[in-house]
């Protein structure tokens, strides 16, 4: 079932010209040596137990960190811990922040928790010769940061880069997994049949220093602020704070080294597609797909084809970008609500 709505709560008609830029403009910026706003940080310090109380909620949002295979791994939680869970898998080049607006929405129902992943965010960042950054490894980290939280069924959000490393945990163990939402995460060939994949796919093929080379622009912050911006309603929806953020991690010494491997590694999820479509149709876990129709990283065509192997899957499509939470997080934690009150006990 396809629901294109016609009308959003939030102003149509973004007069930015955001919507109208190409992969192709974005690139020749960062080239051009644009820097951030802020200056490479150090490596952050595990984050202490707090709490905190969202303004937009009264659902208390605890700020935590476990430790996994001797990395701190940080992690947002709110909502009662015996309700039922919900797991938030951030993509690129993000971390729990995009999140930020989502929990206190959630939180007095479920109990939502969301891990940054180890290189991402607040969580520990080992140097690449101390830890392999792949999907697989992360998938595997995730997969144990669960366990040691006591998640031991729960639905799961994923997004961009958390749709292979949920993929990955779905597929390994189907009767953890009550329901799935997905934002614009990739299961299936067609949505990488695009202009921004092809630089991405000659580096699979060739991991030479000049094909890595093409892909830096994309860590830094004109295409930061362009996955933010593009496709948007209105670039007055968007904080100019998560783009800032983001970029921040991405400055400190080492972690571009990192994403370049990671766009590497996402080479690796293709193959799995197969698996994972064979998993979906032979499980038939309750989906809800909500997908930013404007993302050129992630278009529609990656949205479609999860109906032919889950036929009783939702689909929405808004009218927004790549951070579809960033413009429509009251229009999508609403479809969650019905969507979860009735597939997740």
């Amino acid at each position: 079932m396809t629901i294109e709505p016609t009308s959003l709560t939030s102003t149509q008609c973004a007069q930015s010209g955001a919507g109208k830029r190409t992969i192709g403009r974005v690139l020749p910026w960062a080239v051009a040596g644009l820097m951030a706003l802020h200056a490479p940080w150090t490596q952050a310090a595990p984050a202490q137990d707090q709490e905190a109380t969202n303004v937009a909620s009264t659902a208390a949002v605890s700020y935590k960190t476990v430790k996994i295979d001797g990395l701190n791994i940080f992690y947002r939680e709110a909502g009662p811990r015996n309700a039922p869970a919900l797991l938030l898998l951030h993509g690129f080049p993000t971390s729990s922040q995009m999140f930020r607006n989502l929990i206190p929405q959630l939180a007095q129902r479920y109990r939502v928790i969301a891990p940054d992943y180890p290189g991402y965010g607040q969580s520990d960042m080992p140097p690449m010769d101390k830890f392999k950054y792949s999907f697989d490894n992360l998938a595997q980290v995730v997969d144990k940061f669960t366990v040691a939280v006591g998640l031991t069924r729960f639905a799961m959000y994923v997004q961009d880069y958390g749709a292979p490393i949920g993929y990955r945990i779905a597929a390994a163990h189907p009767e953890r997994i009550s329901a799935i939402v997905v934002q614009n995460g990739n299961a299936y060939d067609e949505g990488l049949d695009n202009e921004f994949w092809v630089p991405a796919k000659a580096y699979w093929a060739d991991k030479s220093v000049a094909n890595g080379a093409k892909l830096r622009p994309l860590f830094e912050l004109p295409a930061t602020k362009w996955q933010y911006s593009e496709g948007v309603r209105d670039i007055q929806h968007i904080s100019p704070d998560a783009a800032t953020v983001d970029q921040a991690y991405m400055d400190r010494p080492g972690n571009k080294d990192i994403q370049l491997e990671m766009f590497y590694s996402y080479g690796s999820n293709p193959p799995l597609y197969p698996g994972w479509q064979a998993y979906f149709r032979k499980h038939q876990p309750p989906m809800l797909i909500v997908w930013g129709k404007n993302d050129k990283i992630f278009p529609p065509a990656g949205a479609h084809p999860y109906l032919r192997d889950l036929p009783k899957a939702e689909l929405h499509l808004l009218d927004t970008g790549h951070f579809a939470l960033e413009e429509d997080s009251e229009k999508i934690a609403q479809l969650m609500r019905v969507f979860l009150q009735k597939n997740v006990r």
